[in-house]
């Protein structure tokens, strides 16, 4: 946990170095977040030579507040879906977030994610990995939050054979 939350830091000194003021506050992501998605067999860290650089979280559908979209519309509304949070990285950590999603598309080929409209450095990275941009979501908390989706429905893929 002192790894990941090290890893949390970090990510934070970033977003704020690039614009990126509000997001993640002091508190957050907390262990209690983290230990969450442990729990629920979501949460995994991003190894290189054995020591923790990156953490994320992998969560299957439903996720309460991709319910409703606003200004825009999901690619694909009834297939099951997972969805990725709490991305973070070490500076000194590269290509960290396609790691993570060559592997998540190894166990989903439908894929939802959002970030803050504030944090760039994610927007250019989602979408240069092929998600398409479709509309604005809000969390429990009233924050609004960019979202998007990847769903490979055409490549020889089934979710049971993974």
């Amino acid at each position: 946990m002192e790894a990941i939350m090290q890893v949390m830091d970090a990510a934070k000194i970033i977003m704020r170095q690039s614009g990126n003021t509000s997001q993640w506050s002091d508190s957050y992501p907390s262990e209690a977040v983290i230990t969450s998605d442990m729990e629920k067999g979501g949460g995994f860290v991003v190894e290189d030579e054995g020591k923790t650089v990156g953490y994320f979280a992998f969560l299957p559908s439903p996720e309460p507040t991709y319910d409703k979209i606003y200004k825009g519309q999901w690619i694909d509304d009834e297939t099951p879906y997972h969805v990725v949070h709490r991305i973070a990285s070490l500076p000194s950590a590269h290509h960290i977030f396609s790691d993570i999603m060559d592997f998540c598309f190894l166990h989903d080929n439908n894929i939802r994610i959002d970030t803050h409209r504030d944090n760039t450095i994610m927007q250019h990275v989602i979408l240069k990995y092929g998600f398409t941009y479709c509309g604005i979501i809000y969390l429990l908390s009233g924050d609004e939050r960019l979202a998007y989706q990847k769903w490979m429905k055409d490549e020889r893929w089934m979710r049971d054979e993974g």
